[in-house]
């Protein structure tokens, strides 16, 4: 299992764009993928799940990748919450 912490940067915190757009990553790969903000949970495959976290701008994002696939998994999601989140 890897695990991270992503620092939400964006002024909007993660809105519906930068959202579907982790979801769509994460749906390319065959290993579990959760998210945890305050005291949520979610599905990383799931848009909703994903948008119900609402993190905001300054919480940290807790990711965490279990799988065949998990180090390019996190290396892809990590990537792109630092360019886009």
């Amino acid at each position: 299992m890897l695990e991270f912490i992503h620092t939400i940067q964006d002024p909007w915190g993660m809105h519906m764009r930068p959202a579907g757009m982790l979801v769509k990553i994460a749906k390319n790969f065959k290993s579990e993928i959760l998210m945890a903000c305050r005291d949520k949970e979610a599905n990383a495959k799931q848009l909703f799940d994903v948008m119900s976290l609402a993190a905001r701008t300054g919480e940290n994002l807790q990711v965490r990748v279990q799988g065949v696939d998990e180090e390019e998994a996190a290396s892809q999601l990590k990537a792109f919450l630092e360019s886009h989140c």
